[in-house]
């Protein structure tokens, strides 16, 4: 072990934010404010590693308990740079509580902040340790989501494409029927014309039969996919949509790891797959999109392309980012889009993210420390 890489803290920061506008209406989310868990890792030699869990339906109480009662012991006075070995360390002791969920979330964070770690302790950004394959990635504009209604939705649309971007993201399903979200896609079709690729999300609101109902109506409007149509768990389902429609069926968001994934990839029917990084870290991504990459299947990852952009820049089978500018306002140095509608990873070491100061400590609601 190096002395200066041992882990002697982690902190933890559970802040609550008003939104910089109006809140999301997906029909999908909690209500209320952003709720975000800050996780910071210390070491011996001073250096710290930051990640973040934006939970979307609560639980940051939850989140920390599980970081101080079941991960803390077995992180701390580790060296920072076992970062596999911790992965699995971590996997392998919550297995009867975890395998998904809160502890694989917890774990997450922790994976995320010691990658962070070993970056600036190489003084490099992430996406040049792990070998750099681009340096810029397309991105798409994404919460067009369906509380906005039509004419919001269309007008959401066009701020992300007046920023340069080529691709946008509009919602159907939950809230109401799926004969207006036709209506809906043939209106965001002929406001973006034919040169805006359109992703279309479903999350997970359909059953089987309206997916291919629905989808055989969508298919005209030239959609480059169709995400998530029914329930995680329903690969059948999946397969099913997939075969019925010409529209690309992609997904993978609600899943927790490559163990997960397996199903898709032992019957490949989605091409492009969305893992997220609060389901098994930047070491859990790097391994799905190692897995996939040789049966021609691309990764899209699911939000927070603040993280996500050295991911995608160190991989050979990049798709989308996700650009959702809710929280664009936290940051330091937000990651934009560039006037190509590409995003390009910074090349501060680490990650190079930092929240705002003055945000750390106004929202802070809570938080912990654990030493060691």
């Amino acid at each position: 072990m190096t002395a200066s890489t041992r882990i002697t803290e982690l902190r933890t920061t559970l802040l609550r934010i008003d939104w910089a506008g109006a809140p999301p209406l997906a029909g999908i989310l909690a209500p209320g404010p952003r709720e975000l868990l800050v996780l910071e890792i210390g070491t011996a030699g001073g250096l710290t590693g930051m990640s973040y869990l934006m939970p979307l339906r609560g639980g940051l109480d939850t989140l920390d308990t599980c970081l101080r009662e079941l991960i803390a012991p077995q992180v701390l006075g580790r060296d920072a740079t076992e970062i596999e070995g911790i992965w699995q360390a971590l996997y392998k002791s919550n297995f009867w509580l975890g395998r998904m969920g809160v502890t694989v979330s917890a774990q997450s964070a922790v994976d995320m902040a010691l990658w962070d770690i070993v970056g600036k302790r190489a003084g490099l950004p992430l996406f040049r340790l792990w070998g750099a394959c681009r340096d810029t990635i397309p991105a798409y504009g994404s919460g067009c989501f369906r509380g906005l209604g039509r004419d919001g939705m269309i007008d959401r649309a066009k701020r992300f494409t007046a920023q340069g971007l080529k691709a946008i993201k509009m919602q159907v399903a939950h809230i109401r029927p799926w004969r207006e979200d036709v209506k809906n896609v043939a209106a965001m079709r002929d406001a973006m014309g034919p040169g805006i690729e359109i992703m279309i999300d479903v999350n997970m609101g359909w059953d089987v039969d309206t997916a291919i109902q629905a989808g055989h109506r969508i298919d005209e409007y030239d959609p480059y996919w169709l995400e998530e149509p029914v329930v995680a768990e329903d690969f059948a389902g999946y397969r099913r949509i997939a075969q019925a429609l010409k529209t690309r069926i992609v997904g993978g968001e609600s899943h927790w790891g490559r163990n997960d994934l397996r199903p898709f990839v032992e019957h490949p029917f989605t091409p492009i797959l969305q893992p997220d990084p609060m389901r098994g870290g930047y070491t859990e991504l790097r391994k799905i999109a190692a897995m996939v990459e040789p049966w021609g299947i691309r990764i899209a990852p699911h939000l927070f392309h603040e993280t996500m952009v050295h991911l995608m820049a160190s991989i050979p089978n990049a798709s989308y980012l996700e650009y959702m500018d809710w929280n664009d306002d936290l940051w330091v140095d937000p990651i934009l889009p560039q006037a190509d509608g590409t995003m390009i990873p910074p090349e501060r070491p680490g990650h190079g993210l930092a929240f705002k100061p003055e945000i750390l400590k106004s929202a802070r609601i809570g938080g912990s420390r654990v030493t060691g």
